[in-house]
């Protein structure tokens, strides 16, 4: 019998860089070298602020660019990036410098506009509860994951992939590590792209596909 899954939680702790940008020009010279775990944090970290309202945009960029610079085509561009379409964070640092300078180069004028508050970088640390709760079999998982906080989910299938194995959640580890057998499961698993969507829907999500592929194996 394999080792149980260990469920964690986490929060988010946002550290200012220091960094704020007033106009496009400042974004770019920016964008171009603060720490890496800034993009990071403007593209995950808003799944775990409190928030009223749906964000109309899924990264920070996007709706600064759309209501703080009112550009609508740089903020069409930005918002369709999604950041597990790269390798590692300076990847996905030269998406978004290509992104803006493009928009430079057809818009001299854009880089001068004053927006209406300015964009400030911020990165965040993870802090990482202990939960009393387990799960001793794959089975199980469906059941579970819809107990799970939606910081448990952040953590186990999303800050995960930056933790070794790179690319891959704690989900997935825990199969390949312990049950084998449901090689296949995990492969399920990691067609889901989690950027898309609140975690909240994400945990509905994974749940089902959990739940369907033990109702296919009935």
């Amino acid at each position: 019998m394999g080792e149980p899954f260990r469920v964690k939680d986490c929060s988010l702790i946002v550290l200012s860089t220091g960094r704020h940008s007033r106009n496009m020009s400042e974004f770019l010279h920016n964008l171009r070298d603060v720490p890496a775990d800034s993009l990071y944090h403007h593209f995950w970290g808003n799944r775990l602020q409190p928030q009223f309202d749906e964000p109309e945009y899924q990264n920070d960029f996007a709706s600064w660019t759309r209501h703080g610079l009112h550009d609508p085509v740089l903020t069409e561009r930005l918002a369709v990036v999604d950041p597990t379409d790269y390798d590692d964070l300076e990847n996905l640092r030269r998406e978004l410098v290509d992104i803006v300078e493009q928009r430079l180069a057809e818009d001299d004028y854009a880089s001068w506009v004053q927006a209406d508050y300015p964009f400030s970088f911020v990165r965040s640390q993870v802090v990482i509860f202990n939960t009393s709760a387990h799960i001793d079999h794959p089975r199980d998982l469906s059941e579970e994951l819809m107990r799970m906080s939606v910081g448990s989910i952040f953590f186990h299938f999303i800050d995960a992939r930056r933790r070794p194995i790179v690319g891959r959640d704690d989900f997935r580890s825990w199969l390949s590590q312990h049950w084998p057998a449901f090689s296949d499961l995990e492969g399920r698993l990691a067609d889901m792209d989690p950027y898309f969507c609140t975690l909240a829907e994400l945990r509905t999500r994974l749940a089902g596909v959990c739940r369907d592929y033990f109702a296919s194996r009935a």
